[in-house]
C-alpha cells in the first residue's frame, strides 16, 4: 500500500507524465522536422530566389528599354539620316545640321540622368556628341572598339555590352555598359554607329545591397560569358574568386547545386530578352538561416505534444494546478516590483506551505528593501558631508596673518578688502546647506579666494577668469575650484621663479559642462600625474588631498564617470578639467554682498 501510494503521489505522476511526454516530443520533432525542415527551406529559398532575381531582371530590363527606345528615336530621326547620307556645299547648313542633331540627343540626356552620353559616329567621319564638353581622344580609334563592331555585326539589332571603362572621350573615362547599333538610311545604306553610355553606378547602386542569406548575391554575365557586375568584380579579375559560368550559360532559366562540400553555392538563373542571365547565388549551409517553415514545423508538432501533456497534467493534478497558478500569477507580480501583496493560503498540505513561506518571503524582502535604500541614502550623505568638511583649513590660517599682518602696518583699506573678501568667501561656501550651488556662486567664490591670493602674493600671481555666461545658471556641488586653486598656487606656482598666472575657463557640450584650471607652475612628471586621483596614494607635502576631495564628491553626486582630469608636464604648467553634467539650471538671483 505505501508503495502504491508513493507512486500515485503527485510527483511521481507529474515527472512520469513529463518525461514520457518529453522523450516523446523530442523523437517526433527530431525525426519530422529533418525531413521537413530540409525539403521546405530549400524550396522556399529557391522561389524567394528566382522571384528576387526576376524582379531585378525587370528592373534592368526597363533600363534597356529605355535605352532601346532612345536607339529608335535616332535611328528613325531623318535629319540623322539625312546628316549622315549626304554632303553639303555650304559649311552653315552642315553646322546647323549637327547643332540641331546635337540638341535633339542632348534632350535626351535630360530626360535620363543615369544616362553618360549619348553619341552618334557616322561612316563618312562626321559625328555628333550629345554632351557638350567632351572631346574625342585622339589617341582611340571609334572603329576598333568592340560596341562599334559588334553594331556592325548585328545589322540594325541593338546590342549590348559587358560593364567596360569607356575610353573614347579626352579625360574622361566612365565605368559603363553600352548599348550600340547600326544605322541604316532609307535605302539600306550604312550610316554609322549610334552608341548610348550607361552609368555602371546606377545598376551598382541598385544591385549591391541585394542580399541572400549572410554571403549570398546577385551577379550579371552577357550571352558570351563575361560578367557584367558581380559585387565582388575585382575579387573575379584577380582570380581570387570564380563563378561557374559555363553551367550559368547552359541553364536558361532555372537552378543547380554546385559540390563544393561546405560551401556548395545554389545558383538560380534568369534568362534576359537582351542577351545577359540575371543570377542569384545562395550558400547551402546557410539556408537553414531561413527558419520559417521549420519554425511552423517546430510550433505545430509542439503544440499537439503541449496539448497532450496539459491534459495528462489536467487528468493527475487538476486539484494541485489551480493554486499552483495562483501562486505564480503572485510571483509573477513580486517579479514586476510589486511587494503589497498577501496570497492566500489553500488547504492543500504542500502548497499552503509554500504559500505561508512566499508571504514571509515577500514581507521580509520589503523590509529588507526598505532598510537597505535608508541606509545607502544616509551612507551617502554622511560620505558627501565628510568630505565637504576636508577643506585644507591652512588657507584661514595663512589669511588671518596676512590681516593681522596689514593691521599691523596700518594698511586699513588692504585688511578691510582682505577681511571683506574672506567673509564673502566663507558666506560661499556654506551656501545655506545646500549641496547643489549655481557656477556663478562657484565664480564668485573663486574670484574672493584669487582676490586674497593675489593680495598676499602680489606681483607673484595674477588670475583670469573667463567662464561664459550661458553656463553660469546651472548648478554644481559647491567648493569645487577652490582646492583645485590652491594646489596650483601652493605647488605650482610658488615654486616657480619668476611671476606666475592661472586662467579659469568654462566648455559646454549637450549634456556636460567643463570647468578648465590652467596655470604656468612647475608642473608635474608623467608618475605624479597618473596617481594623483588613487585613493590610497601618499602625496608629498600634501598634494592631492584637497583635488582627490573635490574628485570624490563630483562621483558620489555625478556619477563615476564625472570628476577631475589632468595633463601636466614637468616645467610647463598644469591644465585641471572638471567634468559634470548640466544639471537643471537655478532661477537667475543677485549675488549677496
Amino acid at each position: 500500500m505505501r508503495y502504491l501510494f508513493k507512486f500515485r503521489s503527485f510527483q511521481s505522476n507529474i515527472a512520469l507524465a513529463f518525461v514520457l511526454i518529453i522523450l516523446m516530443t523530442i523523437m517526433i520533432m527530431s525525426v519530422t522536422s529533418y525531413y521537413l525542415s530540409r525539403e521546405s527551406v530549400q524550396s522556399n529559398t529557391q522561389s524567394y530566389t528566382t522571384e528576387l532575381v526576376k524582379q531585378v531582371n525587370k528592373n534592368i530590363k526597363s533600363y534597356v528599354n529605355g535605352m532601346t527606345y532612345m536607339s529608335d528615336l535616332v535611328a528613325n530621326n531623318r535629319t540623322v539620316q539625312a546628316y549622315f547620307s549626304s554632303s553639303y556645299g555650304s559649311e552653315s547648313e552642315e553646322a546647323t545640321m549637327k547643332e540641331g542633331i546635337a540638341d535633339f540627343l542632348g534632350s535626351m540626356l535630360v530626360s535620363r540622368t543615369d544616362i553618360s552620353s549619348v553619341n552618334i559616329f557616322g561612316n563618312n567621319d562626321r559625328y555628333v556628341l550629345g554632351r557638350k564638353g567632351l572631346e574625342l581622344n585622339p589617341y582611340t580609334d571609334i572603329k576598333a572598339m568592340k560596341w562599334y563592331r559588334d553594331a556592325l555585326a548585328a545589322g540594325g539589332e541593338n546590342v549590348i555590352s559587358s560593364s567596360h571603362v569607356q575610353p573614347i572621350f579626352k579625360d574622361h573615362y566612365p565605368w559603363v555598359v553600352s548599348l550600340s547599333r547600326e544605322l541604316v538610311g532609307p535605302d539600306g545604306d550604312q550610316l554609322g554607329v549610334f552608341l548610348v553610355d550607361l552609368n555602371f553606378s546606377v545598376m551598382n547602386d541598385m544591385l549591391k545591397d541585394i542580399k541572400l542569406g549572410q554571403r549570398g548575391y546577385v551577379f550579371i554575365v552577357d550571352g558570351n560569358g563575361k560578367i557584367v557586375y558581380h559585387p565582388q568584380q575585382q575579387l573575379i579579375y584577380s582570380k581570387l574568386k570564380s563563378e561557374m559560368i559555363d553551367k550559368v550559360l547552359a541553364v536558361k532559366s532555372g537552378s543547380f547545386t554546385s559540390d563544393e562540400g561546405r560551401d556548395s553555392r545554389m545558383y538560380t538563373v534568369q534568362d534576359s530578352d537582351f542577351g545577359w542571365k540575371i543570377v542569384g547565388v545562395s550558400y547551402v549551409n546557410e539556408l537553414v538561416a531561413n527558419q520559417d517553415n521549420m519554425r511552423l514545423s517546430f510550433a505545430i508538432l509542439g503544440l499537439i505534444c503541449i496539448v497532450i501533456a496539459i491534459l495528462i497534467a489536467v487528468i493527475l493534478s487538476q486539484r494541485v494546478s489551480r493554486p499552483i497558478r495562483q501562486l505564480e500569477k503572485y510571483m509573477k507580480e513580486v517579479e514586476k516590483g510589486n511587494f503589497d501583496l498577501h496570497v492566500p493560503v489553500p488547504r492543500t498540505i504542500e502548497i499552503g506551505r509554500l504559500a505561508r513561506a512566499f508571504n514571509l518571503m515577500v514581507g521580509k524582502i520589503k523590509e529588507l528593501m526598505s532598510q537597505v535604500i535608508s541606509d545607502q541614502e544616509q551612507k551617502r550623505q554622511s560620505e558627501i558631508n565628510a568630505l565637504q568638511a576636508q577643506i585644507n583649513p591652512h588657507f584661514l590660517y595663512n589669511t588671518l596673518d596676512s590681516i593681522v599682518w596689514m593691521a599691523q602696518s596700518n594698511k586699513n583699506q588692504e585688511v578691510i578688502a582682505m577681511t571683506s573678501a574672506l567673509a564673502k568667501l566663507f558666506r560661499a561656501s556654506i551656501s545655506k546647506g545646500e549641496e547643489l550651488v549655481p557656477i556663478r556662486n562657484e565664480i564668485e567664490h573663486i574670484a574672493n579666494y584669487l582676490k586674497i591670493q593675489k593680495m598676499r602674493y602680489s606681483d607673484k600671481l595674477d588670475y583670469l577668469i573667463e567662464v561664459g555666461d550661458s553656463v553660469q545658471h546651472f548648478l554644481t556641488i559647491k567648493v569645487i575650484l577652490q582646492p583645485i586653486v590652491e594646489n596650483a598656487i601652493y605647488h605650482g606656482i610658488k615654486k616657480k621663479r619668476g611671476p606666475g598666472w592661472i586662467t579659469i575657463t568654462s566648455e559646454e557640450t549637450e549634456h556636460d559642462i567643463a570647468l578648465i584650471v590652467e596655470d604656468n607652475g612647475s608642473g608635474m612628471d608623467e608618475e605624479t600625474v597618473r596617481t594623483l586621483l588613487f585613493p590610497a596614494a601618499k602625496r608629498a607635502e600634501g598634494r592631492g588631498v584637497g583635488i582627490r576631495n573635490v574628485h570624490e564628491r563630483l562621483q558620489l553626486y555625478f556619477g563615476m564617470q564625472y570628476g577631475l582630469s589632468y595633463k601636466s608636464l614637468p616645467g610647463e604648467g598644469t591644465t585641471v578639467t572638471i567634468r559634470f553634467p548640466k544639471n537643471k539650471a537655478a532661477a537667475p538671483q543677485e549675488s549677496e554682498t
